[in-house]
């Protein structure tokens, strides 16, 4: 089952391209696969969409991939890029990792071992505040605090929604612990810590002003959903 989450897959090799997205949507872990054929069209694609992870080829026509990733870090792009290179000198490691680049991967490779490297960097990205999880519509980005709706390309533009510390960490619990309740107790102390002077009542405000910032309809709430004996995310 796919978990929303969106690949990027910068590679000028059409049929190498194809394979790799031909075995990465196979995988299930990407709703969304897009491509580029050169390091223009990457940043073409990252200007409108947050990608959760980029494959990103060193030997692109227009530019070293290196350069690529050094100017997609100087962007903003936090989410992990794994470089591909037919290039194996310890020299060429260094300098694609001085890049930004999270991973560095030598053709040819079997594909089992790309899938692993892809794998054990989402794991590494999920636990970090640097990554950026689908909510419903929203893009939520807990290390700014923020729910974006919208991709910018549309008539209609992105919508920024402002959290709180503590609305940012009720949800990003919430969305850790995947499609399970979580009583009351136990978030009132990831979230505050075992603070004997606050209360379920505030738990329960927080959740209250959480859902009219989030939900479409507050008073019928379909993203945080109030359960026997706590909250649950329905992402």
């Amino acid at each position: 089952m796919s978990t929303g989450r969106t690949l990027l897959i910068v590679e000028d090799d059409d049929l190498l391209r194809q394979a790799l997205k031909e075995q990465l949507a196979a995988l299930g872990d990407f709703a969304v696969i897009d491509e580029a054929a050169d390091g223009a069209a990457a940043f073409v694609a990252v200007k409108g969409k947050v990608f959760d992870l980029i494959l990103l080829d060193i030997g692109l026509p227009d530019m070293d991939g290196r350069d690529v990733c050094a100017k997609l870090r100087e962007s903003g792009v936090r989410s992990p890029i794994i470089m591909l290179t037919a290039a194996d000198s310890e020299d060429d490691t260094i300098t694609g990792l001085d890049a930004g680049a999270n991973d560095y991967v030598t053709k040819p490779f079997r594909m089992a071992v790309l899938l692993a490297r892809v794998r054990a960097h989402l794991r590494q990205h999920n636990q970090s505040d640097d990554a950026i999880f689908t909510v419903g519509p929203y893009k939520f980005q807990p290390a700014a605090k923020m729910l974006v709706i919208g991709d910018g390309q549309n008539s209609g533009g992105q919508k920024k929604i402002r959290l709180t510390e503590k609305e940012t960490a009720i949800l990003k619990y919430l969305y850790r612990v995947g499609n399970k309740t979580v009583s009351r107790e136990t978030l009132l102390g990831e979230v505050w810590g075992y603070n004997a002077a606050v209360t379920t009542h505030t738990l329960e405000t927080h959740i209250y002003r959480l859902r009219q910032k989030i939900e479409a309809e507050p008073s019928a709430a379909r993203l945080l959903l109030t359960e026997p004996g706590g909250y649950r995310l329905n992402p």
